[in-house]
């Protein structure tokens, strides 16, 4: 096999056959292909199309490129993936929810990307809380607590690791060949039995249109079901931030209200309907509706809180998080409300525009190296179709500088639009795809 003769193919249009993406992605993880190579795979891919069978050859090619997980349970393996939003702090309800429906849930997540908070960053939030599980403890800490959340580990999908540093720098980042086959290859090397993807679409999601989150959804639907797993997909709503709060600490927080029935809303709606879902390709339960009850219960009645709390001892953090988890939490030195200067109602969100606020603050990442800040954030952020009179609260800031929170500000009162009559509001979840 010779990695020139696969790019001639690719610069011809034609897709390369199952063996020779497999040598490719087998390169990449050994570095037997040069950056130079890796360089024109990505564009090439980029410029064409594989197609759905290529797709899914590719796919599998990156997960086999390193190691794929055996379990040894006396349950379905699920998971869940979230292409990435604003205040969508789901995993964090959904993992423990899941283990209590009588899931195991090896939950291989990122951290923040743009605009959008990391899964990672936030648990991170928690004193003492590791989420580099090393790969040997991942199995036995899967079967003890029942839920595990962590970073992938050198071992899983290295190829995908390889070719993302890549298509960074070379422009190739948007490339639904490539997206499905980096977001599956390292889901697929969990050998989950079932699967869920949330597909954001609006202001806050990568995808700004239902066309575009259509076509996403379906490219991972088809081709986790085509590789062998059952796996859902269900599109979103992402106008507005999913939980009223966006940063790491605040976002906890708002976990911790839903997991001790404090707080519904969107947040514990949409654990519920993806948990559903889950449940139901596992073969759980029923049927999606008596999945998603489940779910509710075990949040309802505090057994996803005590599931959670478990998690959270498993990997390092304090005992008696959730029964006091305040105390654990950092706090910002300035906190800082805005209000409204007119009245009406609210109309529009730009969830970019707050994330990005929030990355401003200190509580995500401009460049790699970049420090998170866990303590900063917006909480108590307003919901679309509100009234609001002037001198309404429309967002709390935390902030660890007066300067910064002033930024903030001026970045939150762009974000919110206030009209003079109310709009209708978007479903949650807009269509489901796959199964």
């Amino acid at each position: 096999m010779d990695a020139r003769a696969i790019l001639a193919r690719l610069r011809r249009r034609e897709v390369p056959g199952e063996e020779a993406l497999r040598w490719f992605a087998q390169g990449l993880a050994d570095h037997g292909v040069s950056d130079a190579q890796a360089g024109a795979f990505a564009m090439a891919v980029c410029m064409g199309d594989l197609g759905a069978a290529g797709r899914t050859a590719l796919t599998l090619a990156m997960r086999d490129s390193g190691e794929v997980m055996a379990w040894d349970l006396d349950g379905p393996v699920v998971d869940k993936h979230s292409t990435g939003g604003v205040g969508d702090c789901v995993s964090l309800i959904l993992a423990p929810a899941l283990a209590e429906c009588g899931a195991y849930v090896p939950m291989i997540s990122g951290r923040g990307l743009g605009h959008t908070g990391g899964t990672l960053d936030k648990l991170e939030a928690i004193p003492g809380l590791s989420t580099a599980v090393p790969h040997d403890l991942l199995p036995a800490l899967v079967k003890k607590a029942g839920c595990v959340i962590a970073g992938a580990s050198a071992r899983i999908a290295p190829a995908d690791k390889r070719l993302y540093a890549v298509r960074d720098v070379t422009g190739t980042v948007e490339s639904l060949d490539l997206i499905t086959a980096s977001i599956l290859s390292k889901k697929l090397a969990e050998a989950p039995d079932a699967l869920v993807l949330d597909v954001k679409v609006g202001s806050g999601a990568f995808m700004k249109t239902v066309e575009e989150a259509r076509a996403l959804a379906r490219a991972l639907a088809d081709t986790a079901n085509a590789a062998g797993c059952k796996t859902t997909a269900l599109i979103t709503d992402m106008s507005q931030p999913l939980a009223p709060a966006l940063g790491n600490a605040v976002e906890i927080d708002a976990v911790m209200q839903v997991l001790t029935g404090q707080a519904g809303g969107p947040l514990a709606a949409l654990s519920a309907e993806l948990g559903g879902q889950v449940l139901a390709d596992a073969g759980l339960v029923r049927d999606v509706a008596a999945g998603a009850e489940k779910v509710a219960e075990v949040i309802a009645d505090g057994r996803a809180a005590e599931r959670f709390g478990r998690m959270i001892a498993a990997q390092g953090g304090p005992l008696g998080f959730v029964e006091d988890w305040v105390r654990f939490l950092p706090e910002a030195t300035v906190m800082h409300e805005v209000t409204a200067r007119e009245p009406g109602h609210v109309t529009a969100i730009d969830g970019e525009a707050l994330g990005l606020a929030v990355v401003g603050l200190g509580g995500g990442r401009q460049v790699e190296t970049d420090v998170v800040d866990p303590a900063v954030g917006l909480s108590n952020v307003i919901r679309l179709g509100e009234k609001v009179e002037n001198g309404t609260p429309l967002a709390m800031i935390h902030a660890a500088r007066e300067d910064g929170a002033r930024r903030a500000e001026a970045a939150v009162r762009a974000a919110i639009t206030i009209g003079p009559a109310p709009v209708p509001l978007p479903d949650l979840v807009f269509e489901r795809l796959g199964g």
